[in-house]
């Protein structure tokens, strides 16, 4: 399994505060979440963001509270993939058990650049920036996680 698309790139301590602000967490739409995700960081990222597309960022990605709106709302945006130095764990687990697809890799972390075309095979870990050429080796994730994220998450999983 894959993923390919265009890098939006943040920093360090992206908390779940910036990722679905509080004030829209009385929804329980997808797409009202993904039409607010990181509003209060970059304006703009719903209208660059396309499907497909890959979220870089830094370290302790997804800090915060707990609530799984944030993962939903950066997967209803369109985000395939999350790559980050680390994630905090609560976070770690909300993504796997939508099914979003999140790979920790601090080398890549740093290196890729926004705007960058990166493309992840979650089978083997490999992460490779098609913009530039050069690869990273995260560590895949073991079957049943991937079974999980091919199925669009842990209940998906549990009753297909």
């Amino acid at each position: 399994m894959k993923a390919h698309g265009r890098v939006h790139k943040y920093g360090d301590n992206v908390d779940t505060d910036v990722i679905i602000p509080a004030r829209y967490l009385n929804t329980a739409s997808h797409q009202e979440l993904a039409a607010h995700c990181m509003e209060d960081i970059d304006k703009e990222f719903i209208h660059k963001v396309k499907p497909g597309d890959i979220m870089v960022a830094k370290k302790n990605f997804g800090c915060g509270s707990s609530r799984e709106h944030a993962p939903i709302a950066i997967q209803a945006s369109g985000i395939s993939c999350v790559i980050a130095s680390t994630f905090a764990r609560i976070f770690y687990r909300n993504a796997i058990n939508i099914g979003l697809a999140i790979m920790e890799c601090d080398e890549a972390a740093e290196d890729i650049q926004d705007g960058d075309e990166v493309e992840v095979d979650y089978d083997t870990g490999l992460i490779t920036n098609l913009t530039t050429g050069k690869t990273y080796q995260a560590e895949p994730f073991p079957p049943f996680i991937q079974n999980i994220i091919q199925k669009g998450g842990l209940l998906n999983s549990i009753t297909q």
